[in-house]
């Protein structure tokens, strides 16, 4: 831009628009924004524009519309429109066909939810599928992406449509954001909802138990017998995990040791998960590839051996 507008997130009666530098540092946590560089513009057109790609002339004539000048705007990196709105596909499978990402679920871009959302759909289908092209698993294992996965695009829709409503003008809508802004000023509310936007607290219903039993397993400092891990780098292979935190080889899953990693490990700090907080430390955890605990134990091995089948197919013979 040849002129500097007024840095940040700005209303007028058409909508929202802000501005920022692509460059920035926090500092104090406070944002500081570079003398020089790409400037990242986001604005609301006066009407709702044409089916095409967005030109330059398209963002100079809304950002006059909206704050009277165009700032100079020039040399575009890129540009796009998007809409408000939200649709979901009624399934993610048929037969053969399975669909992810924006091919199942779109809605406004501008809170970030839609890029996890569509990285989770993908790494949860992605091993399920491979277990099934391998003959590991029975077909049927395809069918819970959906029962897992719909549920969770269907509330970030639902999240989305509400941030959309809270950006009208109106007096009655102002009144809502600025109880909003209140209740996200404590501390329950701001981690509840923080867990919520980012897809932390993503809770799939894997039956009756320990609060981290279909809940994304902590990426723990671990210690082992070949040195200090973390619980992620363990799953980079994207195989599953028996995690032991009891006795060294009090586990056996000798059965599925082709298809799943038996880990003996230490861990002393607490057990915390988004939003839910402080968690009794469990004995043992089986955690999928896709980072989700299938089960968790205490000094016994009870539903280990189903949980194992269910997710990972039949126990080899000896």
């Amino acid at each position: 831009m040849a002129e500097t507008p007024e840095w940040g997130i700005h209303r007028s009666a058409f909508g929202v628009h802000s501005f920022g530098r692509k460059e920035y540092q926090i500092v104090d946590g406070k944002i500081v924004y570079a003398d020089r560089g790409p400037v990242g513009v986001l604005v609301t057109e006066q009407h709702v524009g044409p089916a095409t790609e967005p030109t330059l002339g398209d963002l100079s004539e809304a950002l006059i519309a909206a704050c009277g000048t165009d700032y100079g705007v020039h040399s575009p990196v890129w540009i796009s429109r998007f809409t408000d709105a939200a649709r979901q596909a009624a399934a993610y499978r048929k037969g053969r066909v399975l669909i992810a990402g924006d091919a199942a679920h779109v809605h406004p871009p501008d809170g970030g939810q839609g890029l996890q959302t569509g990285v989770q759909d993908a790494v949860n289908l992605g091993w399920k599928l491979a277990q099934v092209v391998k003959g590991a698993s029975p077909e049927c294992l395809l069918d819970t992406y959906h029962t897992e996965r719909h549920p969770v695009a269907a509330r970030v829709l639902r999240n989305t449509m509400a941030s959309i409503v809270l950006r009208r003008e109106d007096d009655r809508t102002k009144a809502l954001r600025d109880t909003m802004s209140e209740l996200l000023g404590m501390d329950e509310p701001r981690r509840r909802f923080g867990a919520m936007m980012s897809g932390l607290d993503i809770h799939y219903d894997l039956g009756e138990g320990h609060p981290l039993l279909g809940r994304r397993m902590p990426d723990l400092d671990l210690v082992t017998a070949n040195g200090p891990l973390r619980v992620f780098t363990l799953l980079h292979d994207a195989r599953p995990m028996l995690l032991n935190l009891g006795e060294p080889g009090g586990f056996d899953i000798t059965p599925w040791a082709d298809r799943v990693q038996s880990i003996d490990a230490e861990y002393a700090g607490r057990w915390e998960l988004p939003a839910i907080g402080e968690v009794n430390a469990p004995t043992a955890v089986l955690v999928r590839p896709d980072g989700y605990v299938a089960w968790v134990g205490d000094s016994t091995q009870v539903g280990l051996a189903d949980s194992l089948t269910a997710w990972f197919g039949p126990p080899t013979a000896a």
